[in-house]
């Protein structure tokens, strides 16, 4: 059988299992658990595979091969967690306790189980369902499933993600070739000094004024440091210090992100964050010190694939073509590292839509279809770089 009559009867024989991944999608949704715990979630999906004892992968994570037992294999991942909020959508599955799917991972697994169970028997290389933990949370549950060397062992020859994504439009998915994604760096800056009365300012080292300006300061970093034509960010998102209004306190915290595509200009920024909290404390008396709390690199597709998968995309119907690039992270970039990777971007969006990890975010059931045929074009793009394909 050849690969355009494989996509044929593969993508006909997707649709047929559209109705059942629906329904599992809304009692995923319904049912979430945060990363690390997501037991039942995986128990459930590797059910639905049909593999209940499947092998665990990442502490909670399982494996679930289709086809030949031996040989090649092309990795499909999905990703188990939901994030620790409290669902808004008013839909009917919505989820009732303090976690939610607010980032489509729900869709993700519920199509790539439409896409296994409907899996041809003769396919030229095995498909490995990568039902993956923790994306949301440190250490990485993509990061750890590499290291266990189990892609390896299977004979991962490339693996495939698609994503939501209500920055593009519905219809229309993204498979750009290099960075698509930012490395994201995880930090605090920590000041310390002597604290005081605010009465006598120039007794005290002023911890709060020294974070300010640092903070302040990171902003122009970006700007100054990077060719700019070239990305790269620097957020905060926690500010604590002090207690009482009359008190300079003894230590300051800020915690925030830094968000780059390429490794030299996030070592320089990295570098120059560092330089600015210890000179800028000192100015103000005060000690300045950058400590990093988790790490991931860029996001970044390789270019065979990409080009090979436009042509796909639009074989088996999977929408129109576009472009997308973002400076959010994902700890699909680990699967690089292993094989030839992709990840495709499917629109869910318009233009007033919640957005991804907002507590009204939950796409339309149509995608579970569109993301189950955007990985099946990427499986066939990686397929066709078989040898004998």
């Amino acid at each position: 059988m050849s690969l355009d009559e494989l996509a044929n009867a593969w993508s006909a024989a997707l649709a047929r299992e559209l109705p059942a991944a629906v329904d599992l999608r809304h009692e995923l949704h319904a049912r979430p658990e945060v990363s690390g715990q997501e037991v039942w979630t995986a128990q459930r999906v590797a059910g639905a595979l049909g593999a209940a004892d499947a092998p665990a992968v990442a502490g909670t994570g399982r494996l679930v091969r289709v086809g030949a037992p031996t040989g090649p294999a092309i990795a499909v991942r999905a990703e188990l967690d939901a994030l620790p909020m409290r669902e808004q959508s008013g839909v009917p599955y919505a989820a009732d306790g303090d976690a939610m799917h607010a980032c489509g991972h729900d869709v993700h697994l519920a199509a790539l189980v439409a896409l296994a169970r409907s899996a041809p028997a003769d396919l030229p290389a095995a498909l490995l369902a990568v039902v993956q933990p923790r994306e949301e949370l440190s250490p990485s549950g993509a990061e750890d499933v590499v290291a266990s060397g189990e892609l390896a062992a299977h004979g991962v020859h490339a693996v495939i993600g698609a994503h939501v994504q209500p920055r593009l439009p519905a219809g229309t998915v993204s498979g750009d070739p290099g960075a698509v994604n930012a490395s994201v760096d995880e930090f605090e800056l920590h000041v310390t000094g002597n604290g005081g009365h605010g009465a006598y300012p120039h007794l005290a080292g002023d911890t709060i004024s020294a974070l300010s300006a640092c903070v302040l300061a990171s902003q122009s970093l970006a700007r100054t440091a990077v060719d700019p034509m070239r990305v790269a960010t620097v957020s905060f998102g926690v500010l604590r210090a002090g207690e009482a209004a009359n008190v300079i306190p003894a230590r300051a915290t800020a915690t925030g992100t830094l968000r780059a595509f390429a490794d030299e200009d996030r070592e320089l920024m990295l570098t120059r964050l560092r330089h600015a909290a210890r000179t800028l404390a000192d100015t103000y008396g005060c000690q300045g010190e950058l400590r990093l709390l988790s790490s991931e690199p860029p996001l970044t597709n390789d270019a065979g694939l990409a080009q090979e998968v436009t042509r796909w995309l639009h074989h088996v119907g999977a929408g129109q073509a576009a472009s997308f690039r973002s400076c959010g992270s994902d700890d699909f970039a680990y699967y690089a590292g292993a094989a030839p990777s992709l990840m495709l971007f499917v629109g869910c969006g318009d233009d007033a839509g919640p957005m991804l990890h907002q507590p009204t975010f939950v796409p339309d059931d149509a995608l579970v279809g569109q993301v189950a045929l955007a990985m099946l074009a990427g499986w066939l793009a990686a397929a066709e770089t078989l040898p004998g394909c």
